[in-house]
């Protein structure tokens, strides 16, 4: 018979689509749910999942358009997955089939099957192996290749790893080995389970550790530790028990940069294989691991902000490290944030979620106050360890070369010459932000997004890094014509070699996007910081990420002045989470470590407080301050963004919804206001934020709001979007 069903379609459109499905029998209609379909859609193709089924309709069925292909012998989402995809449609306001799209790996939302992959393999082929000595002649690359798969078959690409492709194609040609494809074969992970020998737990970890393990079901732990106090200890101590009986554990980091050493601790703990999920990885390379997860043959994932939404099938704990990190929040498509979704999904499956950071975010501090947490401090570093000395640089009247203080080159040169590393940070890639017409001040600018272009001397070019726009370094004003150019302000690049050029005898490595572009290579730069190759480190944020420096003794943070005075009301948390995981870089091990910030407002509360009673300190005292500005944690917000080629445009649009707002009394509206980066692309970006301390009355008001205008006729000519829970106002 024929069957109508309701297929969620990456379109963005709140509605589902109805399609007909020949020859179901009655007994098949409870495993529709969650499998994918290939439908017609307009002029084209696309893939859709199935979440509902109508035996009674009161239409004529056969107008009703029919499937291509059901894709899909068994669901990809069970009932679980399709209740979590619900709940994130409707907390993020955000259409359904895109939400699912999302949950989905890239190849699973084309027309790819969910089956094992095969690999390529070579192997001896025994029919023609007469007459070696011949068919060899003296190619030593070919006969060690040959004698080394007289052991056994070998898996292609890792063959190509140590002999190229001629040798293989040699060998191949003269008929003496042959190519097969096989699938990869299924993991047995519980049966490679070792237990390596591991180092007891202080005092601190040990009520960590025992407090989580005695724990029954869903519960939220959040792990506040110091830098360097042995938060991944405590995680290898708590899922030991869990793999031994045979769960998985899903563990998100917020940066690419963590997952090696991370994945190298776990590895050599457990000798099992760890499953790994980021955007470095194909397709292909995503899609196995996500399945071998779904089919538990995985028995630890870790992975970046997505990698939430990888399936287990024999869950026992979800793990968020540097829960704080705003990496986990995604900024377009579905903007959910990895932490939230990470809590519902651990209660829904009633396993315990523990999140872990030096410096937690205001709400995480605030749900451990209501209790809605349950609060586990580790004060106290490791081993032998101590906490790095913290101390400001007043920059005031001071001499200074590349933008570092003369006392402060002094006091590197003493850290060197003891044979220690030092590292400098500084929030700008690039040599410098601007260059200027030294006769008439014009701006080297890109139009579309009214930026300053950034000098980057070592790709030759200026850069926006709004919207990665580039062009040529000029050799005259653009305006004048006047040869004399300058740049202001300071970056990466020209840090790096101004202390090369003060610091002659030591070698230097600059750590930002820029430098660590290509697979692999941050992991193998990491390698050479910490075999001491480089004595003087220079980065961004990506230093500042949870990297263990045994070597680094002093770091030193420039230019943080402008974040003290930003409209921004996270600045404050922003910073000062910045500031204490710098200081964390230095004095991991044995050696006495001290942090260093150079400032031109020395006696500012944030940093005082910062400096003198630590970041727990301010963070609490942040909380009152959120509490009497009726903001967030204590208050619910809600992002309503508009873009436009036009800034009337934009603001009429958001204006028009004013009136719909003023109808919940329950309610605050703030705006229309643009974003703090007002215009990117040509586009002008503004905002109005909506707020109440009632989430589900927000969420019911801004739901109504959403249908309201996408109704009007003005909501086709802008772009538009909400953002729940807004962390961003760039």
């Amino acid at each position: 018979m024929s069957v109508i069903i309701q297929v969620a379609l990456p379109v963005p459109l709140f509605r589902f689509f109805d399609y007909r499905i020949e020859s179901i029998g009655q007994d098949d209609l409870t495993t529709l749910l969650g499998k994918r379909v290939s439908v017609p859609f307009g002029p084209r193709q696309i893939v859709g999942m199935i979440v509902d089924v109508q035996q009674d309709v009161d239409y004529d069925r056969s107008k009703i358009k029919a499937i291509i292909e059901l894709m899909d012998s068994e669901a990809i989402f069970d009932s679980t997955f399709l209740s979590l995809a619900s709940w994130l449609s409707d907390f993020y306001l955000h259409p359904l089939g895109e939400v699912i799209a999302t949950m989905l790996p890239v190849l699973l939302r084309k027309s790819a099957k969910l089956e094992w992959p095969h690999i390529e393999y070579l192997s001896i082929d025994e029919s023609n192996s007469q007459d070696l000595d011949v068919k060899l002649g003296r190619s030593k690359l070919q006969l060690a290749l040959y004698k080394q798969l007289g052991i056994g078959e070998r898996a292609l690409k890792d063959i190509r790893k140590t002999h190229s492709a001629a040798t293989v194609k040699a060998l191949i040609d003269k008929g003496l080995v042959q190519k097969q494809s096989k699938p990869i074969q299924a993991l047995d992970w519980q049966a490679q389970l070792r237990i390596a020998e591991k180092p007891r737990p202080n005092l601190e970890q040990s009520i960590a550790i025992s407090t989580i393990n005695e724990a029954v079901g869903f519960n939220t732990f959040l792990l506040e530790g110091v830098t360097g106090s042995g938060k991944t200890e405590v995680y290898l101590q708590i899922i030991e028990p869990l793999l031994l009986a045979g769960k998985q554990v899903l563990i998100l980091v917020p940066e690419i940069g963590l997952t090696p050493q991370t994945v190298s601790r776990f590895e050599s703990r457990f000798g099992i294989s760890v499953g790994v999920l980021h955007s470095n990885l194909n397709n292909k390379e995503r899609a196995l691991v996500w399945k071998q997860a779904k089919e538990g043959e995985i028995g630890i994932v870790i992975g970046t902000r997505s990698s939430v939404f990888t399936i287990l099938k024999n869950p026992g704990m979800i793990i968020v490290d540097e829960e704080h990190d705003e990496s986990f929040k995604q900024q377009d498509g579905l903007r959910y944030h990895a932490r939230d979704v990470a809590a519902y999904r651990s209660k829904q499956l009633d396993i315990p979620l523990i999140l872990g950071s030096a410096t937690p975010s205001l709400e995480s501090l605030h749900n451990t106050i209501v209790k809605k947490f349950r609060h586990l401090p580790l004060t106290q570093r490791a081993g032998n360890a101590t906490m790095p000395t913290q101390l400001l640089m007043d920059m005031r009247n001071q001499n200074h070369q590349f933008g570092i203080a003369d006392s402060m080159l002094e006091k590197i040169k003493v850290q060197l010459e003891q044979g220690n590393q030092v590292m400098v940070f500084v929030n700008r890639r690039g040599y410098a932000p601007s260059i200027m017409c030294h006769s008439c001040g014009h701006v080297e600018s890109c139009e579309p997004c009214a930026t300053p272009f950034t000098v980057h001397k070592s790709a030759r070019n200026l850069q926006c890094h709004r919207c990665a726009a580039t062009r040529y370094i000029p050799n005259k004003c653009s305006r004048c014509g006047h040869k004399e150019l300058v740049t202001e302000g300071i970056g990466t690049e020209q840090i790096q070699l101004g202390l090369e050029q003060l610091f002659p005898d030591y070698k230097s490595i600059r750590i930002d996007s820029d430098s660590v572009r290509g697979k692999g290579k941050l992991t193998r730069l990491l390698t050479q910081i910490n075999n001491n190759e480089y004595q003087l480190l220079i980065g961004t944020q990506i230093l500042s990420k949870g990297h263990h420096f045994p070597n680094v003794t002093m770091v030193l943070i420039l230019n943080v002045d402008g974040a003290l005075f930003s409209a921004d009301f996270r600045a404050p948390e922003k910073l000062a989470q910045l500031i204490t995981q710098l200081a964390g870089r230095a004095g991991r091990s044995d050696k006495q470590g001290e942090m260093w910030l150079q400032t031109h407002n020395p006696q500012h509360p944030l940093l005082q407080d910062l400096i003198n009673n630590g970041y727990g300190d301010f963070a609490r005292f942040a909380l009152l301050e959120r509490k009497h500005a009726l903001l967030p944690p204590y208050e619910y917000q809600i992002a309503l963004r508009v873009e436009s080629t036009y800034l009337l445009q934009a603001e009429k649009f958001l204006k028009m919804s004013l009136p719909i707002f003023e109808q919940f009394q329950k309610l605050r509206a703030i705006g229309p206001f643009p974003a703090f980066i007002e215009k990117k692309q040509g586009r002008f970006r503004m905002l109005l934020i909506v707020q109440s301390a009632s989430r589900s009355y927000l969420n019911k008001a801004m739901t109504q709001v959403v249908n309201f205008l996408d109704q009007q006729a003005e909501s086709k000519r802008v772009k538009w979007y909400v953002d729940v829970n807004p962390i961003d106002f760039n």
